[in-house]
């Protein structure tokens, strides 16, 4: 009925950024029918991510991109509520550092993939030198085909030894993020989110529909596939997201270690 898999780029599907409509909310009528079914999905998470932490064979790397204002932040904080903070790291990915620079581009990602029994989250990734660099100019079309096959490799590696990938990309419209803009310089206690830069990378919004369309088509994998997940109504964001993020840890089915109990003990 609300099913995820409608948001899922098949590997080697044709894919167009115009198909998603960042206002859609499935077959919900309103916020409140949404938000019983977000809870039980987001429920599932910590006992599911115990397992996993218990077993220790296994990991789970949650990738989130999106332009300015998508709810990457907002959809970390709600939606992975529930989480011990034992088990979840969060890693957010500026601008490269001149360290970084010196080095190939996955250099930084690598070292910040989640260790087995983890769940791990990258807010942006390796994503932004496909997209970022090609909307400004500074990555051309061809260089961008070689990425895109070694990210592919890249995450073919982390997936046979361990990793389950899941790939979210956050949809909002050009008025959703000028009004979500607007709010940040409007309300004093949410204006020190916005930069001056915004409205700058704002002014590139034209040319990124085709950029992400070509990065997702390319990269959207049997083991490290890509969820296009209408952003502009953060309640559906956030049913969506748990409800991916749910599903794949059962798909995973991790399992608690089997030990050997005596027969006979006393606690004293």
């Amino acid at each position: 009925m609300h099913g995820s898999k409608k948001y899922r780029v098949a590997p080697g599907e044709s894919f167009s950024w115009s198909r998603v409509n960042p206002d859609d909310c499935g077959t919900f009528g309103k916020e409140e029918d949404a938000l019983g079914p977000t809870e039980e999905y987001i429920r599932k998470l910590d006992p599911l991510q115990e397992r996993l932490y218990a077993e220790g064979a296994q990991s789970l790397l949650i990738i989130l991109q999106a332009l300015d204002t998508g709810g990457k932040d907002g959809t970390i904080r709600h939606v992975m509520r529930e989480i011990n903070p034992q088990g979840c790291q969060v890693t957010s990915f500026k601008a490269p550092t001149p360290d970084e620079i010196a080095h190939d581009y996955l250099w930084r990602v690598h070292k910040h993939v989640p260790a087995k029994g983890m769940v791990g989250i990258f807010n942006r990734s390796h994503y932004e030198d496909v997209l970022v660099t090609r909307v400004h100019g500074a990555l051309s079309a061809k260089k961008a085909a070689k990425r895109f096959r070694e990210i592919n490799d890249f995450e073919r590696m982390l997936s046979h030894n361990g990793t389950t990938i899941v790939k979210l990309f956050l949809s909002i419209s050009k008025d959703e993020q000028r009004r979500r803009l607007q709010a940040r310089v409007d309300d004093p206690k949410k204006r020190w989110k916005f930069s001056p830069a915004d409205i700058t990378e704002r002014r590139y919004w034209n040319r990124y529909p085709q950029v992400c369309a070509e990065a997702v088509a390319a990269t959207s994998t049997k083991h490290a596939p890509w969820y296009v997940i209408p952003a502009n109504h953060k309640w559906y964001r956030n049913y969506l997201v748990a409800r991916v993020v749910a599903e794949t840890l059962e798909s995973m089915n991790p399992q608690l270690p089997k030990v050997k109990s005596p027969s006979r003990i006393k606690i004293r």
